[in-house]
Formats: C-alpha cells, structure tokens, sequence
C-alpha cells in the first residue's frame, strides 16, 4: 500500500485506535436504550396511524354572571365604550314586578347597563318553577305583552315609546330583559341564548 505524503505512522496508528475504542464505548452506552427506543418509534407509529379519539367538550352551563351573559363580541362593545357602566347585582325585574311577585322567582344576576342620554338596558336571569312559569306569562299577557310559544320557550314582548321589554322562558329560566332608548344588534337572543346555555 502506498503512503500518502504528510502523513507520520506512530501518530495515525495511537488515533484509529482511541477513535475504535471511543465508537465501542458509545454502542456499549447505547445498548440498554435500544429496547425503549424501539418501543417509542412503535408506539409513535402505532399513534400516528389510528384515528385521533375526540375529547367530549364539556356542556355548556347557563349563564350566572353578566359577563358569561353576553357573547364575546357584545360584551367587548359594551364594555369597552367610556361612556357605559355596567352595575352587576341580584334584584328582580324591575320592569314587571306583577310577574316577578307572581312567579316567585329567585334571581340569579341582574345586569345593568346604563349610558348616556338616558339611554339603559336591564337584564335579570332568574329560576322559576313550572307554576311560577305558567304565572309570568299569564301576567305578561294581561299587561298588554305579545306572547308567542316556539318549541319549549315562550317569548313576550311589549314596546311603549322608546321602552322594549322582551321575556324569554325556558324550562326553569326566565330572562327579563327591558331596553331603554338603547338597542344593540340581536340583544335579547344573545342573553336569553346565553342564559339557556345553548
């Protein structure tokens, strides 16, 4: 074999044989991981194959304070306007107290907003029971209030001059909602949507 110029034996030979030992060192290293690698790369492929399993989303829950009340994008132009005040408390519907007498209900939040120029909207989610129900629609209808039923809910509504008062009962819920010279785009579905837990 023929020696390539530069090159000194005594120093070649010492190298190859650290590097030899070095490279067996690292496979002895390697040795005990191989079986948990193996396992891993399988149980890589293995998952990557399958279909993914969907996690159930958890159940909406109906709405008990103003902010979960109002959807995102109403919440943020309410909120955000300098001249707005929201005031959270626990009173009843102030617009019909005859129906909340009536009902016996138990209020869960009130939210009220009130802006400039007189300009206010009210909304107060309270339960009620199948009676208390059937006694806040019996009252609305006597006072004048529009009552449709669509399914499981019954809507009611009334608009004198710049007042609109809209109800909305579900089940155990009753949404009460009274709108004073202020009437933001699909108000009163998005609370009573929300209060519902749609």
């Amino acid at each position: 074999m023929a020696r390539v110029g530069g090159r000194n034996v005594w120093i070649a030979w010492p190298v190859g044989i650290i590097c030899t030992v070095v490279v067996a060192v690292l496979v002895v290293l390697a040795v005990p991981g191989i079986p948990a690698s193996v396992i891993f790369v399988g149980d890589t492929l293995r998952a990557a194959g399958s279909a993914p399993t969907a996690t159930p989303e958890p159940a909406p829950t109906p709405a008990s304070t103003c902010r979960e009340l109002y959807s995102a994008d109403l919440w943020s132009s309410l909120v955000w306007s300098r001249n707005n005040l929201l005031t959270q408390r626990r009173t009843p519907a102030a617009s019909t107290p005859e129906a909340a007498a009536a009902s016996g209900a138990t209020v869960v939040v009130t939210c009220h907003w009130r802006g400039t120029a007189g300009r206010s909207m009210e909304t107060t989610v309270s339960t009620v029971t199948p009676e208390g129900a059937s006694a806040v629609q019996a009252t609305l209808s006597s006072q004048g209030f529009g009552c449709q039923v669509s399914g499981d809910t019954v809507h009611c509504e009334r608009a004198a001059g710049g007042v609109v008062e809209v109800h909305d009962i579900r089940g155990d819920r009753w949404v009460s909602s009274t709108l004073t010279n202020w009437m933001p785009d699909g108000y009163a579905e998005t609370v009573a949507s929300r209060a519902f837990a749609e």
